[in-house]
């Protein structure tokens, strides 16, 4: 069966970051925009009228109308039959910034400042997204048994030994713990994003965590051999970058070991 291209919507006031995403869409033969606009307002218009798969929404759209806190606010009172994946891009830092956005149930957030950064990165998450719905059909009821929650835990620990994420690194702690989270709280009734979660629980800042999941993982890529990274690793990893980033990896093993149970 011939796979949809994913339909986004892209609400940004920056005329060259507009024309980054338009350039890279060419590159894609899954992608498609549907709408382009440095409005909030016509953003919105656009929601209801395109039903995207996805939003890139940048946060202050300071040359254009309304702001992507009041877009946020709307979408949530859409009343829409499919909730469209939600990536922002902001040149905020600020914890109550992310607080509001973890909230209000964002997919996605990029610091457009951080090291790496890129509107490719941006899309490749959205396309990863995609394929997970906003409820998640395979969650682990509350009332499992403790046996069932061990076996759970089992695989996943099982899963990041096979490719040498090490057990002495902080990292490993927290990407075992966002799986643990998505396979059992993280359906559409969760308040708390992955990030929400971790932070809330190791009282750590939001950068802190992200730093250590990718040090784990690029720890893993540096010590594991590629016969057995691409063994028990079968998902695509950037070329740019020659290694998952902590979401793709995350969300990687929550499709895998939901197959397996």
């Amino acid at each position: 069966m011939e796979q949809k291209n994913m339909k986004l919507l892209l609400v940004e006031d920056d005329v060259n970051e507009c024309n980054k995403f338009k350039a890279l869409a060419n590159k894609y033969d899954n992608v498609e925009f549907v709408g382009i606009t440095n409005s909030a307002t016509k953003g919105l218009k656009d929601v209801k009228r395109f039903n995207p798969d996805g939003i890139i929404l940048d946060l202050e759209l300071n040359s254009g109308e309304g702001s992507g806190f009041e877009f946020i606010n709307e979408l949530k009172n859409s009343n829409l039959s499919v909730n469209p994946k939600v990536v922002v891009t902001t040149n905020v830092y600020s914890d109550s910034v992310y607080d509001y956005l973890h909230e209000n149930k964002v997919d996605f957030i990029f610091y457009k400042k951080q090291e790496n950064y890129s509107p490719e990165k941006v899309i490749n998450t959205l396309l990863l997204l995609k394929q997970y719905t906003t409820k998640s059909t395979n969650k682990i009821d509350d009332n499992t048994d403790e046996d069932t929650r061990n076996l759970i835990a089992d695989k996943i620990n099982s899963e990041l030994d096979l490719i040498g994420v090490g057990s002495h690194l902080q990292g490993r702690k927290y990407l075992f713990d966002a799986i643990m989270f998505l396979l059992t709280e993280g359906d559409g009734e969760s308040k708390l994003s992955i990030i929400q979660y971790l932070t809330s629980k190791y009282k750590k800042a939001n950068s802190t965590i992200s730093r250590a999941m990718q040090n784990a993982i690029l720890y893993a890529w540096r010590i594991s051999s590629i016969e057995d990274l691409t063994k028990y690793y079968t998902a695509k990893v950037n070329y740019e970058t020659g290694v998952p980033t902590p979401n793709e990896f995350i969300y990687y093993y929550v499709n895998k070991i939901k197959k397996s149970l």
